[in-house]
């Protein structure tokens, strides 16, 4: 491992410190990034992500798509847990913490706002960021992009019902332009440059080419990931100055939930007997969300100052390093799964 990769976590902490360092100093460029947007996604880190998962989309080969159906149970997992199991518990998760355990340490309407915004996430799993995760742990490029994309074909048949069932909410509007936005710029964007990439360079060198860029990309994905943590923290660096008590209180749910979904996932996976290579993304996407969907939903609903917007954007801010973590985790024991090889300990994800 390069040192990239050996010492990621102190880079993530130290670009979240940078991200809230000059999100107070030079405020006035955060705006400036931030209003850089489509429909809701912003551009800048957009092409931040793309950096990413750029390496991974060279990996695609178009013509194993089809072979994908003949493994149904991964897609399965992704399914159940995605769309029969996260939206419920994160309600649940929200009600409990925000109706019982801190109970008088918040407003009532406020609660009911923080309960909205958690609901949003859960009902919204991810369709930029499962890439790179799944890019970090070696894990299946073709499935992972079929995960994906059935997802995104499910998310916009169910996301405004079950949202609108779980927050109590009969005309819930979809922000069509955002979620048809973010899977162009997330999804179908760097996976046509990545085939069209792969394409060429199969014609003139062959696989090791491929197998060369990838590698020669690595250092460049890791710097868009930090970059994207910058980023994040810096838009966000004068509301956890501001509130930091309640972006607390928000996080503990939030932090419950992702490593409660993941545990789910991947014990599921273990006991169906999933490759590793599948079973990583697939415990990925659940515990990752949609943040631009939930983020946008959560304004247009209850307004940009709302606790139900501040709640969505709290868990942006907690995806990266939660994410990271059980990127650590699902690599330290891939030899859970059949037919995998435990890595030597200089060999592990970075932590």
């Amino acid at each position: 491992m390069g040192i990239f990769e050996r010492f990621l976590s102190l880079w993530v902490a130290l670009a979240i410190a940078a991200g809230v360092g000059l999100g107070l100093l030079v405020p006035g460029l955060f705006e400036a990034v931030a209003r850089a947007e489509v429909a809701g996604v912003n551009l800048v880190v957009a092409a931040l992500i793309w950096l990413m998962i750029y390496p991974m989309m060279l990996k695609v080969e178009p013509s194993c798509l089809k072979d994908v159906g003949r493994k149904p149970r991964g897609l399965a997992l992704t399914l159940a847990v995605n769309w029969l199991i996260k939206p419920f518990t994160m309600a649940a998760l929200g009600v409990l913490f925000f109706e019982h355990v801190f109970a008088g340490l918040v407003p009532v309407d406020d609660a009911q706002q923080y309960i909205a915004g958690m609901i949003l996430l859960g009902v919204a799993p991810c369709t930029a960021m499962v890439f790179v995760w799944s890019h970090l742990t070696d894990g299946d490029a073709n499935y992972t992009l079929v995960q994906v994309s059935v997802n995104d074909l499910i998310l916009v048949f169910a996301f405004a019902p079950i949202a609108g069932l779980l927050l109590g909410v009969t005309d819930l509007e979809v922000p069509w332009a955002t979620l048809v936005a973010s899977v162009v710029i997330f999804v179908v964007v760097p996976l046509g440059a990545g085939v069209l990439t792969r394409s060429r360079l199969l014609g003139a060198r062959g696989d090791d080419a491929i197998e060369r860029l990838a590698s020669a990309l690595k250092p460049t994905s890791i710097v868009g990931l930090l970059l994207t943590v910058v980023l994040l923290f810096g838009f966000q660096a004068e509301t956890l100055l501001a509130q930091p008590g309640r972006v607390v209180l928000i996080a503990i749910p939030l932090l419950v939930q992702s490593y409660g979904i993941f545990a789910i996932a991947y014990g599921l996976a273990g006991a169906l007997g999933l490759p590793f290579e599948v079973a990583a993304p697939a415990a990925m996407i659940g515990t990752s969300n949609f943040f631009e969907l939930a983020v946008a939903v959560a304004i247009s609903l209850f307004g940009l100052s709302s606790g139900a917007a501040l709640a969505t954007v709290v868990g942006v801010l907690i995806e990266v390093p939660v994410m990271l973590s059980l990127v650590a985790f699902a690599n330290r024991t891939k030899a859970w799964f059949p037919g995998a090889v435990a890595p030597a300990q200089s060999d592990a994800a970075p932590i």
